[in-house]
């Protein structure tokens, strides 16, 4: 499974690709210089319980780890996995 970003100026996402098939995509909304929202995960039917949603988080983590980026996530989905995971919130505004 790859992973790729697209990214713009008010806005990005992240995508989770299998074999040219969009596996999932979480998208974000930039809030300022240095951080950005998470207001959406979605993951295609197909791919249920493979853990694409969770893919899709930790790329965003590296994302923002190595660009020196916070995030805050709204989508319920993104904020289970920060409060389940404590060594991702380092990232977090």
């Amino acid at each position: 499974m790859e992973i790729q970003q697209i990214n713009g100026e008010k806005k990005g996402q992240f995508e989770a690709l299998d074999n040219g098939l969009q596996a999932g995509v979480l998208a974000y909304v930039w809030a300022g210089p240095g951080k950005f929202i998470i207001d959406h995960t979605e993951v295609n039917q197909d791919f249920a319980g493979k853990g694409v949603g969770k893919k899709l988080v930790m790329a965003t983590v590296n994302y923002a780890r190595e660009n020196k980026i916070k995030i805050l996530p709204l989508c319920p989905f993104a904020k289970s996995v920060f409060d389940k995971t404590p060594e991702i919130q380092d990232v977090l505004f």
